[in-house]
């Protein structure tokens, strides 16, 4: 498949040329978007409706249930519909679990601290309470779990990972974008679970009709589960994708285009469509990656895509009392993108950043 080919697929399965009509519809469409930027991953639902959702309205699809935020990846913070956190960390949780042993045991973590850290968390947010990440902390401290040094954050990620907790609703943000959630126990928060037959086999469909065309090998970097899974996941029959060309997969019903949809589109750090694949030179050239990133402290920028090439980046603070300042274009090459449609894509940000 030719590189024009699989920028006009992949832009239309990740929803940015036919868009979802709600953030919700996007988010059971996507199964993942990486929110290690919190406002970035609710801005990626948003980036792929037909309306325009402020980020209130995507918020309160968080303290509704229906979202919540987990390391259900690579030891990355993703949103995920709450129906699809189990049985992906069936998954993928292992795995990871495993990977952070190493860092649990340096930072004195063992299994007696782990034990105690479950017994005092669960039992402060037993009862539908919910915690801010300082309260948990000083719960941890009344136990005499030191939270400093990183210990109260692997503390909690370590319970997420295990499927009991969880980041559900929002903290009201002044001023600004909220940047925080607060902790919730899943089996209270969580109202119904969706459990699929094969739970590899179903990421990996859910993967490719959000992402693809794509590969096993894609997918095995995606969701951070090894090749072999990756590839047993991918050698199960499902109706819904099928192999386009050698090793390359697509679902077999895509989304109907739009021609409405905007050619230029400004998208967040860490978006999926730039990081969800191994070959990242099908939406940016090979000169402009160092650009974008990750970069040496990890971080992705934000981009602008035009006919689903990056063609720059942009800047914009969500910090209190800047989150109303006009977002900064920077274009790779002059022309590359017209200043009228840069506009209008930073504008559309701008407009559910301050809604």
């Amino acid at each position: 498949m030719d590189s024009d080919t699989l920028r006009a697929e992949r832009l239309r399965s990740h929803r940015l040329t036919a868009p979802a009509r709600s953030a919700m519809d996007a988010a059971r469409h996507m199964l993942a978007v990486q929110a290690q930027e919190f406002w970035a991953g609710r801005w990626a639902l948003a980036a792929r409706t037909t309306t325009a959702p402020t980020l209130r309205s995507v918020d309160r699809l968080f303290n509704r249930g229906e979202l919540v935020r987990g390391w259900t990846q690579r030891g990355t913070l993703h949103i995920v519909p709450s129906e699809d956190l189990a049985w992906m960390l069936s998954v993928t949780g292992e795995r990871q679990l495993r990977m952070a042993a190493p860092r649990y045991r340096e930072l004195g973590l063992g299994p007696d601290e782990l034990a105690t850290v479950e017994r005092v968390l669960t039992g402060a947010l037993h009862g539908g309470n919910a915690m801010m990440r300082a309260e948990l902390f000083a719960v941890l401290e009344n136990a005499s779990i030191d939270p400093t040094g990183q210990r109260g954050l692997h503390a909690v990620q370590h319970l997420a990972l295990r499927g009991v907790l969880c980041q559900g609703p929002v903290v009201p943000g002044r001023g600004g974008a909220s940047r925080e959630q607060l902790f919730v126990l899943t089996q209270e928060y969580i109202r119904a679970s969706a459990s699929p037959a094969d739970p590899a086999a179903e990421m990996f469909a859910r993967y490719i009709i959000g992402h693809g065309p794509a590969t096993a090998e894609d997918f095995a970097w995606w969701a951070g589960v090894t090749l072999g899974t990756a590839r047993a996941a991918a050698s199960v029959s499902d109706e819904r994708i099928h192999e386009v060309d050698e090793g390359m997969f697509a679902a077999r019903t895509r989304p109907r285009r739009s021609p409405r949809a905007a050619s230029v589109v400004a998208l967040g750090p860490f978006e999926e469509y730039y990081i969800s694949y191994q070959d990242r030179t099908v939406a940016c050239t090979s000169e402009h990656l160092a650009a974008v990133g990750p970069g040496k402290n990890g971080m992705v920028r934000p981009i602008l895509l035009a006919d689903g090439v990056v063609v720059g980046t942009w800047r914009h603070s969500t910090a209190i009392g800047r989150h109303t300042d006009d977002p900064v274009p920077e274009l790779f090459a002059p022309g590359a993108a017209s200043d009228e449609d840069v506009a209008a894509a930073l504008d559309r940000y701008a407009a559910f950043i301050t809604g």
